[in-house]
């Protein structure tokens, strides 16, 4: 898993911005709280539980707020009446929508006929999903160096932690909250999103409980893409598909079945084309083809 800070003298990262007038109102710290009658203890509970702004607080159930250590029912309306005097959760106009799509960043993939059908790059506020076949990857320095980008300084934009379990991988997500709440981040790569619950659920026993853990993951990385204007990109593995039939050539597709399919907004399927050529097919409400 991997987070890259907000650079905007990076070429490679940022190819197109509308301009905010203040990029801080993306969200509201949950220090605010405290000025709504909220004590500062209970704020602290909310931060140990991963929950540093009050958009992100929104986006909790009260039975999972509720399922904080020493938050009851009557304190947790409390603090969900305060946020909503804080951050509008409600109707909007679609001026007002319109408006907060100017938020957007678009980052470049490196490759200008993939920028160009994905609208610009992998824009923020949503989740790219990427699958296909094996193939070795450029890696941070090489591909720094292709753009003329100080390579010790792309690593130390980046920061990045493995995980040896899903429920640890959930757990770097809780935590990364932090962190994005005290600098920007534009980019989340998380490789891969289905390795470790295929690892961790076997057999058709554990499948609907893989998938509701998958599920809750995805909503997690959905809502850090849209509590803090990121780009969630994942990639993930293909399996044989048997219903595929003899006249398709190629018969995989992703794994992780509807759950993550629905929680895709694009869908990018990449094969080998001739010699170093890659062909990647795209879906987001249909589909086209490009090569690089």
């Amino acid at each position: 898993m991997q987070s890259f800070k907000s650079e905007e003298q990076s070429q490679l990262q940022l190819v197109e911005r509308e301009e905010l007038e203040d990029e801080e109102d993306l969200f509201e710290a949950i220090d605010k709280l405290t000025s709504h009658g909220i004590n500062a203890g209970d704020v602290k509970k909310l931060q140990d539980a991963g929950i540093y702004t009050c958009n992100g607080l929104m986006m909790h159930t009260k039975k999972n707020l509720t399922g904080i250590k020493g938050l009851s029912e009557a304190k947790v309306d409390k603090i969900c009446e305060a946020a909503e005097k804080i951050v509008n959760f409600g109707y909007i106009t679609g001026s007002d929508a319109l408006l907060r799509r100017k938020a957007v960043v678009r980052i470049t993939t490196g490759s200008q006929a993939l920028d160009e059908l994905l609208g610009g790059g992998i824009e923020t506020l949503q989740i790219t999903e990427a699958f296909g076949e094996f193939s070795r990857p450029d890696r941070i320095v090489p591909i720094a160096e292709r753009f003329g980008m100080d390579a010790g300084a792309v690593l130390d934009n980046i920061i990045y932690a493995r995980a040896y379990t899903y429920e640890h991988q959930y757990n770097l997500l809780l935590g990364l909250a932090a962190k994005m709440s005290e600098e920007p981040f534009r980019l989340l790569i998380v490789d891969s999103v289905i390795a470790l619950f295929r690892v961790d659920f076997t057999g058709r026993g554990e499948l609907a409980e893989r998938q509701q853990k998958l599920a809750q993951m995805l909503s997690r990385l959905t809502k850090i893409a849209e509590e803090f204007n990121v780009a969630v990109y994942m990639t993930n593995q293909v399996i044989a598909d048997p219903g595929g039939g003899v006249f398709i050539s190629d018969p995989k597709k992703p794994a992780g079945g509807h759950v993550l399919a629905h929680a895709a907004t694009v869908r990018l399927m990449f094969r080998k084309g001739k010699g170093e050529q890659r062909v990647c097919k795209i879906t987001a409400g249909g589909i086209a083809d490009a090569k690089d």
